[in-house]
């Protein structure tokens, strides 16, 4: 399998349909499978060489999709670079890599010129904006205009097709080694579950470094579907994309359905807007809250709705909650608030610190076995040790499972908060702060105590309308969870620090507790 099967066969089939939409412009997989070839003649033509990692630091774009097939295409390696990195962290990336290109656009040519002058290994940047190209670099559209096409290498199977860096935030970050049968599986297996056809108008709303998306941009070059380009999310912009493209398949993190949500609610003009093309609604990459979740299908009632939980290490792809799961009947059952089972040839467990398997309902680590386990961390062979064990990667996630296989995620191990002896999920509190009318957003960590060890701490976001204080949200979550789980301190913040992806960053919200302490959060 090959990330560019999927452009042979529709350039053979359909040559004419439309692959890609992006502001209003449109390229036919004819056209498309000539810029990748041409795309790929250019980067040979700079000496890339087989196996040679090449750089991207872009917002998502007609050319971003380019890219993704044509490195490939050309015997290389990707490295999609997270733009929300610092400068010393993209540098570190490029180096640790050997990235010999990167390729920047309009929104980063600035950055461009400084990581060239401090990645060691760079030797040409190249422009892909629509302004003037600064001094320096070479010009995207130029190079394509004056390359050579050259035939499709058909760089494949357990060949490595890119290094998908992870972390960053708590120190360098990893860098995930990840095959074409890695990405292949993950995407087949995803179109087993009923979306991604040849007719999915699929936007794509998460940023295109991130795996997950890019699991996606697989799924619509086997399938034929059309790719529509969302260059930079805002709620505001995502809404007037899906009515003006006829959107029908969305993969959204939580952050980004609430930003979607709550633009429609603020603003008259999109308050009306008809939604009735989306089909299916793939969330994940962090946990939703069950408020948020009756709240996103209620709004979107013709929508299936999917759970994916998965990390960067897996692929994105350890277990998904199918949209016949979405309905009162498992509201109730509290299934749909679950991650869902294990993927089709995925197998997933449920360990203590000894990795035996602990009984249905007992709350240990998930362990994910399968052809979707990334090959290894770049160049960090006691880091691949830690979490990869007989095939089975460790993925530092808590949950437990029920008798017939259902995942509920209770937190990451790191974030459990341990306060007087008692293990503290921050999920737990959160749903029930996140319950009460006044919260847009919260996220509970755990902040050093001398008396207990730690404490529930929270961060929260108000609705613009909100109004609550301490107290009462403290009374609002003793209704809902044991009073040894509540918060004993609030923190109001007009926004929350998020990843590229929509998380909530909180090992920022920790950094002003945990300096110059012993406990290893991040």
């Amino acid at each position: 399998m090959n990330i560019t099967q999927g452009l042979h066969r529709h350039l053979q089939q359909r040559a004419d349909a439309v692959a890609v939409r992006e502001s209003g412009r449109s390229l036919t997989f004819a056209q498309l499978a000539e810029r990748v070839a041409r795309l790929a003649g250019a980067l040979k033509g700079l000496g890339m060489a087989s196996d040679d990692c090449i750089a991207m630091l872009a917002r998502n774009s007609q050319r971003y999709i380019e890219y993704s097939l044509g490195v490939p295409w050309a015997d290389g390696v990707l490295n999609p670079v997270n733009t929300r990195w610092s400068i010393a962290e993209i540098v570190y990336s490029l180096n640790d890599s050997s990235s010999t290109l990167l390729i920047v656009d309009d929104a980063f040519k600035d950055q461009g010129a400084l990581i060239a002058s401090q990645a060691e290994t760079v030797r040409h940047v190249i422009y892909a904006g629509d302004g003037e190209t600064p001094p320096g670099m070479l010009n995207y559209e130029a190079l394509l205009a004056e390359a050579t096409p050259v035939e499709d290498v058909r760089r494949g199977g357990n060949a490595l097709l890119g290094i998908f860096y992870t972390g960053g935030t708590t120190g360098f970050p990893k860098g995930v080694m990840i095959s074409h049968d890695n990405l292949a599986f993950a995407g087949l297996s995803a179109m087993s579950r009923g979306f991604f056809g040849p007719n999915s108008v699929f936007m794509h709303a998460m940023p295109m470094f991130h795996l997950a998306d890019f699991s996606a941009l697989y799924c619509l070059m086997v399938s034929g579907g059309t790719h529509v380009i969302l260059p930079a999310f805002t709620g505001e912009a995502a809404l007037a994309t899906i009515v003006e493209e006829g959107v029908t398949d969305l993969m959204l993190a939580p952050t980004m359905i609430q930003m979607m949500l709550d633009a429609r609610q603020a603003n008259p003009d999109t308050a009306g807007l008809e939604l009735a093309s989306i089909r299916h609604i793939v969330y994940g990459a962090s946990p939703i809250t069950p408020a948020l979740l009756d709240r996103a299908c209620q709004a979107f009632p013709a929508a299936g709705f999917f759970q994916g939980y998965g990390m960067t290490e897996l692929t994105t792809g350890g277990t998904m909650l199918d949209a016949e799961y979405h309905c009162v009947k498992h509201q109730l059952s509290g299934k749909m608030y679950s991650a869902g089972r294990a993927v089709n040839c995925v197998e997933v467990k449920i360990v203590d610190s000894q990795g035996q398997e602990v009984p249905r309902g007992t709350v240990g680590e998930i362990i994910v076995h399968g052809p979707n386990v990334m090959l290894g961390y770049w160049n960090r062979p006691q880091d691949t040790a830690q979490v990869l064990k007989d095939g089975w990667m460790h993925t530092g996630d808590g949950a437990y499972m029920d008798a017939e296989g259902f995942v509920f995620i209770v937190d990451r191990l790191k974030d459990m908060i341990v306060s007087g002896g008692e293990n503290i999920y921050s999920a737990e509190v959160e749903n029930a702060l996140c319950s009460h009318p006044a919260v847009a957003q919260c996220a509970v960590i755990g902040i050093p105590s001398d008396k207990w060890g730690e404490t529930v701490h929270a961060v929260v976001v108000l609705k613009p309308e909100g109004n609550a204080d301490l107290e009462q949200l403290v009374a609002h979550c003793r209704e809902r969870i044991a009073g040894y789980k509540c918060p004993r301190s609030v923190e109001f913040r007009a926004a929350m620090p998020l990843s590229g992806v929509g998380k909530i960053l909180k090992n920022e919200l920790r950094k002003s507790f945990w300096e110059n302490r012993t406990r290893n959060v991040g």
